[in-house]
């Protein structure tokens, strides 16, 4: 029982601390800058500057490239196409 105590108390405070969040997705290349009072708060997901730029219309916010987009996602490489014979 007296380690229990002190093992609870210990993820007590472990759980309370602020977590390190990621601030930038690398799935998306264009990010919204959400102007607050604990400072800017970055939603990425969105595929061009356009479609961020109309979300933040109105708003305390400014739309960034993202500096951690990864790309599109590698897929198989393609084969050239081989021309066809003609059949007689």
């Amino acid at each position: 029982m007296r380690r229990l105590i002190p093992a609870l108390l210990a993820l007590g405070t472990g759980a309370a601390a602020p977590a390190g969040a990621q601030r930038y997705d690398s799935t998306s290349p264009v990010c919204k800058a959400n102007y607050q009072r604990g400072g800017p708060q970055i939603e990425c997901g969105y595929t061009s500057l356009e479609q961020c730029q109309a979300s933040a219309a109105g708003l305390p916010a400014s739309c960034i490239n993202n500096p951690y987009y990864a790309g599109p996602p590698a897929g198989r490489p393609k084969e050239p196409r081989r021309a066809r014979r003609p059949t007689y």
